[in-house]
């Protein structure tokens, strides 16, 4: 998994010389699925605070140094920040706000504004500390909202008071920085307490056995919110809904039909019938104009959170195959979405298996013995997991065993490759599949005694620049993945991310709509995350994301099963996903096929999903133009149907922090008792138009 965090809620802060009666120095402790993963020490002389925070987590993690000066409304007169972000590129980055004028410099540049009013700047790479320095200022705003710098503006939520141990505290969603809120704990004394997420949090130290209680409100929060959200964006028609004049896109196929009209009834396809087919009474009407209508997408490398789970709904996702989670967290939100309660595409889970190691991921099941990862194996194998994910940490003289367990209660294995072994010795080894192209590809050029467990998994892709794709070495391997019908999961989008994100300008990987973004995730998406320290790197990293494009394209020529997943949480990073595969050759219809209908056919479920047919289930996306023509088209979804439920994106994105893409298509309600509806807002009578 090479996963990078929307935001990493972690946190902390306490109650500083401009609010009054602050410790002179304090330290926060970042839990992860119940493990120490690091720190955020903070030292306070008079209006001056110190900051150092160290998290490493899966092998990786920022380090950095902070010094601000707080003002007497509370607010940074100076601010910088120094050190090494998370996959080890360099952070530096400065503040200054004196007489009316901001000034800063990060990776972007020089930067300054007229201060005409109060404004809080957002630190491209500041700590979990600023959340709390957020906060306070925001509670001195009626509204709970403030203007930021660079752009934008962020607000606090309030979500009612919560105990945690022998103590209360006040509970709110902070957004605006990022796609999904952080959700923050604060002390009497407006101070910090904590920040928290389903699967860990940062807290003062002396309270890590509250870290449970406190994941508990995180979920249960996280997933009112999600309940709230779903109650306004989710449209339930109990009658027929006809969308006219669409042209369906067959993946089978690769074309486009004539203009049609597509029925659907609950969540079922009732028909596709010719246009000028007359409507049946008490239907719902939506004009789709002439646009294209098309199967969900698919991520087949997705780590599911309550908030991706609406975020892949408004991009038109409909399932997701989830490549290890925290397993308890995982089964009740499938069951939520499930039940309707919350937005969320269909989920085929994995059951993640990582090796125990200083270096070992905190997700899923954590194992010291060959015993223990079989006994693993069943427990997934017994709640109906689809398949084992083999971890970088995971002994692989074990592979063998728990492949064969795996296969023998029907469930296929796949996988990081790892380390100090190769692609090809765990094909051998059992394997179904292998996840990540890099995982592939640092077979042909690492050292077998190189640790993969680091962040070497990614730098050492510099070194496939100049590789020779029909080198015997690499002939070896595509030739057993051929042979033996291993599927592969490449997450191209995240290695463009990784690799060819420079200072100063927007990242490939969102280039096309980072203007949608909110401010801090835009900022982020403007910054080097590899380590570039000369031209030569720079020239290095793009030779090998050439190379990833030259491999895909002969993968697929080979007859390799491709499956495009993001390890990415944003929804919008499929559509990339699907863009490279088009820029490495691969025609736009089988592109399109790759990221519909073929999940569905490895799944197995052909017959019920992955084209637009009678009696199919009614998962699929409204586009206004036409994608064989132009893939971007892909980005502009007006409509997303999840098993009949109906969603409009544009509705969606602004909870978010996104400026939408598409308008949504209108819709004509059938008149008053003539079928059953509910949750679909009135239009105006002008806007029918059968």
């Amino acid at each position: 998994m090479i996963r990078l965090p929307l935001r990493t809620a972690l946190a902390a802060s306490a109650c500083f010389a401009c609010i009054g009666a602050a410790p002179a120095a304090d330290r926060l402790v970042v839990i992860a699925n119940g493990e120490t993963v690091g720190a955020l020490d903070v030292t306070q002389t008079g209006g001056h605070v110190a900051i150092h925070y160290d998290v490493k987590n899966n092998g990786r993690g920022p380090t950095l140094d902070e010094a601000i000066d707080i003002g007497a409304d509370g607010l940074p007169t100076h601010w910088t920040i120094d050190g090494t972000a998370t996959f080890g590129g360099a952070a530096h980055e400065a503040y200054d706000a004196a007489r009316g004028i901001a000034t800063w410099r990060d990776s972007t540049g020089e930067k300054r504004a007229t201060l005409d009013g109060p404004k809080v700047y957002i630190g491209q790479n500041a700590s979990p500390w600023a959340l709390g320095l957020y906060a306070r200022a925001l509670l001195k705003r009626a509204d709970h909202t403030v203007l930021a710098l660079p752009g934008g503006a962020i607000h606090l939520d309030p979500q009612g008071s919560v105990a945690v141990g022998k103590a209360t505290y006040r509970a709110y969603f902070l957004s605006g920085i990022d796609l999904s809120p952080a959700l923050i704990l604060l002390d009497a004394n407006d101070a910090l307490f904590a920040v928290v997420s389903s699967d860990g949090a940062t807290v003062r130290a002396g309270h890590e056995a509250e870290t449970p209680a406190l994941t508990e409100i995180a979920t249960r929060l996280t997933s009112a919110r999600y309940v709230d959200l779903q109650k306004r964006f989710a449209h339930h028609v109990d009658g027929p809904v006809r969308i006219r004049n669409v042209h369906v896109f067959d993946p089978a196929s690769g074309r486009l039909s004539d203009p049609v009209s597509v029925v659907f009834f609950r969540n079922r396809i009732s028909s596709v019938e010719p246009l000028d087919s007359p409507p049946t009474p008490g239907e719902a009407k939506i004009d789709g104009k002439g646009g294209t209508l098309m199967p969900g997408l698919h991520d087949m490398h997705a780590h599911l959170s309550l908030e991706s789970a609406l975020l892949y709904i408004a991009s038109g996702v409909t399932s997701v195959r989830d490549m290890g989670n925290d397993n308890a967290f995982l089964l009740g939100a499938q069951a939520q979405i499930e039940a309707g309660t919350i937005a969320g595409p269909r989920i085929v889970r994995n059951g993640f298996l990582e090796g125990r190691s200083p270096y070992s991921a905190r997700l899923g099941t954590v194992v010291d013995s060959e015993a223990a990862a079989l006994e693993a194996v069943r427990w997934y194998a017994a709640r109906g997991y689809w398949q084992i994910k083999i971890y970088n940490s995971m002994n692989p003289a074990w592979v063998p065993a728990i492949a064969r367990e795996a296969h023998r209660l029907g469930m296929t294995v796949t996988g990081h490759v790892p380390a100090f072994t190769n692609a090809d010795a765990m094909i051998d080894a059992g394997y179904d599949e292998v996840t990540h192209i890099n995982q592939v590809m640092l077979g042909w050029v690492l050292k077998p005694e190189e640790d993969t467990r680091t962040p070497l998994r990614l730098t050492a892709m510099r070194r496939t620049a100049g590789l020779d794709l029909a080198a015997p070495r690499v002939q070896a391997t595509l030739d057993r993945m051929a042979a033996r019908h291993i599927a592969h999961d490449p997450t191209a989008v995240t290695l463009e991310l990784l690799m060819l994100s420079r200072d100063g300008t927007p990242s490939p990987a969102v280039a096309e709509y980072i203007d949608h973004l909110p401010i801090g995730l835009q900022r982020r998406r403007r910054q080097a995350i590899a380590p570039i320290t000369s031209a030569a790197d720079d020239a290095a990293y793009r030779g090998a994301f050439a190379k990833v494009k030259e491999l895909l394209k002969l993968m697929h020529d080979r007859g390799i099963r491709l499956l495009p997943g993001t390890d990415d949480g944003t929804g919008l990073s499929v559509h990339r996903e699907l863009e490279i595969y088009a820029e490495a050759g691969i025609s736009v219809p089988e592109v399109l096929r790759l990221g519909t209908l073929a999940p569905e056919q490895y799944f197995g479920r052909d017959q019920e999903l992955g084209t637009i047919a009678r009696g199919k289930l009614a998962d699929f996306i409204l586009l206004p133009g036409d994608p064989v023509k132009d893939l971007r088209e892909i980005h502009r979804i007006g409509m997303v149907v999840k098993d009949g439920t109906i969603y409009f994106p544009s509705e969606i994105w602004p909870a978010f922090g996104v400026t939408p893409f598409a308008p949504a298509p209108k819709i004509a309600m059938p008149a008053a008792g003539k079928a059953g509806v509910s949750a679909v807002p009135a239009h105006d009578p002008a806007d029918e138009f059968f």
